[in-house]
């Protein structure tokens, strides 16, 4: 599969991404220190109401005590002296307004102009005031409507998770929900989770740290855009129960399932809607006006209520870049999932919930959680090595330029990217969210950018190689592949192709990977002993960690933690499918191209001869019309609407239907096989060369069959 269709398959895996390790460039030279804290705007209460629910008594909360700030969130003081460490500011000074608002223009209009965006909102606050808070371009091209970061709402995918987190922890406070519990204590009997030959119980926290084991399926379910299709949450997590394929607890690999699965038991617990929960809960306490988990289409029994015409009004479109210009997207409709990604938000009112999270779970005297979930927030369920994210009880973990650490989520649909990122140390937050497909690379870097720019000291880029790791390679190289996929099916085979990395050692000693969701070649060095597994970027702060076992690495996690990426044999490299793939395709061209070349005296042959030679040909005719379809089938996914609304499509399935029949006739020709080489007493017109041709064709086929069996493609009847 060429690379265009590798990078469109891999962005559609990371709808509803897993947080992303944003990475920094060096910070630009010294300036000349800001006087003090000068607010860019303060904080503003929206005035008209989000949602149209009707009040009814809350949850019961944990008493509505003021909690103590993170690391004493007290006014910053002016004119502190620089960091030691050579960086701009000290963590106790304020971002100077003026510079920061330059600085994210510059970064932000050169994306739109270089990645083609059509609009991007940003918030950034500190201390509790906004530093800055901004629209670029347009949330609509026609009519012509720009972006207006207060009223402008942007669907925030997977951050749409640290509310379902918050509302899960807030039962957890309440004593109505326990996380070393199992969750089927929590759901309807017709929503728990079956055991599928597991033993052990997926808990409440294997949820919150996706950890309980899950598949990850998407395309086809994952988004409507017709929204007669949409579903109660309940009825899609009914009808799209993943496979478990690893024993909960044992890895962590991202699962919108197992998110939406917890948002189901929160409202179950609670006895009322999750739409009505978040906003009773959240939205409201909040005055996030502008917030809400419902979505823009007609009122239809059995959903939940739509959102209301005012902020339907104020929504951004989705974009996608042709060579053309600007396409609009059709309305992505995630409802049926809605505690994994349905909720869509503003920059302002991202910006009162990030202030909301640095100050432990209060704002302007309301309480949403308590130290409770505050501390959880803030402490790992999972233990990694440094740099790698443990989920701290469903937000993910972020090591920033200069030593600074966050904490917070990114989010992604089709067409929208996003990402939130708060950081205690510095009581700074930051959210992005961009309404075209090309805006995950500056949705990702902003935050981290921000940091490097104004509290990270100058570093020296690249770091070198490490001659040491040369002795090492072995135990490094090799092909990986991800966790974060489908296992069976269509699904499978798709995921298999481009949720794979290649790790190879350069002579100068740096560790490289390439491949894997459609990422770019990246170069680390190790952090110590080349054998300790730990690597850091050549170009930044990200990590890699390596689990290395008698010598040799058997799995490494990213920054993210989204996916583990163990070590996998042969036959699920990619690159040797696509070699048995163009060998299958000459054997089957040179077997139809003998029918017309083969001399007629040649027809004299035998009664299973002639037979064989006819189950060859129409394998061969198969064979050939499976590859040509499939790459019909390749063409058509760099609009990643057409894969993901159409999954998986007529092409696909009749491409997979023919590998299907042809890897069935394999068995029929390995049996005549000895009876061909026998031919007949009298007629037998096989030369050697072709009762040998014939043998290594039938060997060929069923390799590749057995191959593509492995990988889920002879799989038409399901995706």
């Amino acid at each position: 599969m060429n690379s265009v269709a590798k990078a469109a398959f891999a962005a559609l895996l990371l709808l509803l991404a897993a947080p992303a390790a944003a990475q920094a460039p060096a910070p630009a030279s010294p300036a000349v220190n800001p006087q003090g804290p000068v607010p860019y705007e303060t904080l503003r209460r929206p005035t008209r109401p989000a949602v149209r629910a009707m009040p009814r008594p809350a949850a019961a909360r944990p008493a509505a005590t003021e909690a103590p700030a993170v690391s004493g969130l007290t006014a910053i003081a002016p004119a502190a002296p620089l960091a030691a460490s050579g960086a701009r500011l000290a963590p106790g000074q304020a971002l100077p307004p003026a510079e920061l608002e330059a600085y994210v223009d510059g970064v932000v209009k050169d994306a739109m102009d270089r990645e083609h965006i059509a609009g991007v909102t940003v918030a950034v606050i500190q201390d509790g005031q906004v530093v800055l808070k901004k629209g670029y371009g347009f949330a609509s091209l026609s009519p012509a409507r720009k972006v207006n970061p207060d009223t402008t709402l942007f669907r925030v995918g997977s951050i749409s998770k640290t509310f379902t987190w918050i509302a899960l922890m807030k039962e957890v406070e309440a004593d109505r929900i326990r996380l070393n519990q199992p969750i089927n204590l929590y759901l309807p009997e017709q929503l728990q989770v079956r055991d599928q030959g597991f033993h052990t119980p997926i808990r409440v926290r294997n949820l919150l740290d996706h950890s309980g084991g899950f598949e990850d399926r998407a395309l086809g379910q994952l988004f409507e855009k017709n929204p007669s299709r949409e579903r109660p949450l309940a009825a899609y997590l009914r009808q799209e129960r993943p496979r478990r394929v690893h024993a909960p607890g044992s890895i962590s690999s991202y699962s919108n399932y197992g998110a939406a699965l917890a948002g189901q038991a929160v409202s179950y617990v609670a006895g009322k809607p999750f739409e009505r929960l978040i906003e009773e809960e959240i939205l409201l306490p909040l005055q996030m006006n502008h917030t809400t988990f419902r979505e823009a289409r007609p009122t239809e029994a059995g959903l939940p209520a739509p959102m209301p015409e005012a902020l339907q009004d104020d929504l951004s479109e989705g974009y996608r870049w042709t060579p053309t210009g600007y396409a609009a997207r059709p309305y992505e409709y995630i409802g049926h999932i809605a505690p994994a990604g349905s909720a869509s938000s503003t920059a302002g009112d991202m910006a009162r919930y990030m202030q909301m999270l640095l100050n432990r779970g209060s704002l302007d005297g309301s309480v949403i959680y308590g130290p409770r979930a505050a501390r959880a927030f803030n402490t790992p369920l999972r233990r990694t090595k440094p740099g790698i994210n443990g989920w701290p009880h469903g937000f993910a973990t972020y090591d920033l330029p200069g030593g600074h650490t966050g904490f917070g989520h990114s989010g992604g649909t089709l067409s929208f990217l996003s990402n939130m990122v708060v950081a205690p140390d510095l009581k700074l937050g930051v959210f992005i969210s961009t309404n075209t497909e090309t805006g995950g690379d500056l949705a990702a870097r902003l935050p981290a950018r921000i940091v490097a720019q104004f509290y990270a000291p100058p570093l020296p880029f690249p770091r070198k190689g490490v001659p040491a790791l040369v002795d090492s390679r072995d135990a490094y190289q090799g092909y990986y592949l991800g966790t974060r996929r489908a296992y069976r099916g269509l699904e499978s085979f798709v995921g298999k192709v481009i949720n794979g990395v290649s790790v190879s050692v350069t002579d100068d000693g740096r560790l490289v990977t390439s491949g894997g969701m459609g990422a770019a070649a990246r170069s680390w060095v190790p952090e110590g002993d080349p054998m300790s597994g730990r690597f850091i970027s050549t170009t930044g702060a990200e990590r890699l960690n390596f689990d290395v076992q008698d010598g040799k690495a058997v799995s490494f996690n990213r920054a993210e933690g989204a996916s583990t990426f163990e070590r996998t044999g042969f036959w699920n490299r990619p690159a040797n499918l696509l070699i048995l793939s163009g060998l299958t395709a000459l054997a089957a061209a040179g077997t139809l191209g003998g029918v017309l070349l083969r001399n007629r005296r040649e027809f004299r042959e035998t009664g299973i001869q002639s037979q064989a030679s006819l189950i060859q040909n129409i394998q061969a005719a198969l064979w050939l019309t499976s590859m040509v379809l499939f790459l019909v089938w390749v063409s058509k996914t760099n609009d990643l609407a057409n894969v993901m609304y159409g999954w998986p499509g007529p092409t696909l399935v009749i491409a997979s239907a023919c590998a299907f029949v042809a890897a069935l006739m394999t068995a029929g020709t390995l049996l005549i096989v000895p009876a061909v080489w026998r031919g007949g007493r009298r007629v037998d017109s096989w030369t050697q060369a072709r009762k040998a041709g014939f043998t290594f064709t039938v060997l060929l086929y069923t390799a590749f069959s057995v191959v593509l069996g492995l990988w889920g493609a002879l799989a038409p009847w399901g995706g």
